[in-house]
């Protein structure tokens, strides 16, 4: 068997990769809720949703309130097709649901016995989903999350780890599927470009794409090998970002990559794009950057010892930040 390079691992990899408690029928609200780990928030135009350790979701519109769930699964992504249908996913490959803004959830589908997590997911319609993760964890569903089926997409592998498998597969049955579950990267960051392509980034430096609404994707040549964390676009340019301060952007061809200069070396978790034109970047040690334009990346504050994951803008144009230590308005970090 090939081994793997074995590459230094940002919070956001330590968060997703522990192992948690299985699900709870019932998920026990806690009073400080909004203060525990949260790994994701997005805006749903009336409000924002942000969710994390323990099966918490908080929703926010100038103050935050936690609502049940029917997972002590720690969630790491959620996402709002439209201000009702919403979708969340994360450890024990759980995915909840919700009909009506996220104020209540159900469970579409839960496998604790894989022991590994979902860290991100992306609907297109109301019908077709897909949820990624883990060592190539790949489900999608057409019928909005009633019935999920997992993809192998063996078209990212490395050649020798295909030529590998091709030859367990008939001399060795049961290590070909032992192996065939651990060769794939983990799948980090899932975006809908505006063109309606698909983009897909992770681990050993995997940057996808697909123009077949996620059948097959492409690998891109991608110079870097350590792992991307998630991806944006903002207007004719698409960023990708990761471990140790490294961004890059790209036109929509997404064939030349230039790295910014970035003011430290902190792992990149997330961005968020506003209408203005600011890109702000979160990640590890606190740092909250912006690019405004084609400016240069400043640093605009610092949470010491307190590691960023998402950020979101809410209806009133405040920019709110989730991580190890809650929920938090922008304008407050400033402030220090």
């Amino acid at each position: 068997m090939l081994l793997r390079a074995l590459l230094p691992l940002s919070f956001l990899s330590l968060a997703l990769i522990s192992v948690q408690a299985a699900d709870s029928p019932r998920h026990q609200l806690q009073p400080n809720a909004v203060n525990s780990l949260l790994l994701d928030v997005v805006s749903t135009g009336e409000h924002l949703v942000a969710v994390g350790e323990r099966g918490h979701v908080l929703l926010g519109n100038g103050s935050w309130q936690q609502v049940e769930t029917p997972t002590d699964a720690q969630l790491t992504k959620v996402f709002f097709l439209n201000d009702q249908l919403g979708w969340a996913v994360g450890h024990d490959a759980t995915i909840i649901h919700t009909r009506d803004g996220g104020k209540t959830w159900e469970k579409q589908f839960s496998a604790p016995e894989r022991e590994r997590p979902f860290m991100d997911l992306l609907f297109v319609d109301d019908k077709r989903g897909f949820a990624v993760g883990a060592y190539g964890l790949f489900f999608t569903t057409y019928d909005g999350g009633k019935q999920w089926q997992e993809v192998f997409h063996q078209e990212l592998l490395f050649e020798e780890d295909l030529a590998y498998l091709n030859e367990l597969k008939d001399s060795d049955p049961e290590a070909y599927a032992i192996e065939r579950a651990s060769l794939l990267p983990h799948f980090n960051r899932l975006l809908r470009l505006e063109d309606g392509r698909l983009l897909m980034v992770g681990e050993l430096g995997l940057v996808a794409v697909s123009d077949n609404n996620g059948d097959s994707f492409t690998r891109l040549p991608f110079d870097y090998e350590g792992s991307m964390f998630s991806a944006i676009q903002q207007g004719n340019s698409v960023y990708v970002m990761g471990l140790r301060g490294h961004v890059f952007e790209a036109g929509l061809a997404l064939d030349d990559w230039q790295q910014l200069d970035l003011p430290v070396e902190s792992s990149i978790n997330g961005a968020l794009a506003d209408e203005k034109g600011t890109i702000y970047f979160v990640g590890n040690a606190g740092v909250i950057l912006s690019k405004t334009g084609g400016g240069e990346v400043a640093l605009l504050a610092r949470r010491q010892g307190e590691n960023l994951v998402a950020a979101a803008k809410d209806s009133r144009g405040k920019v709110w930040l989730v991580g190890a230590k809650g929920v938090f308005a922008l304008e407050d970090a400033q402030k220090h």
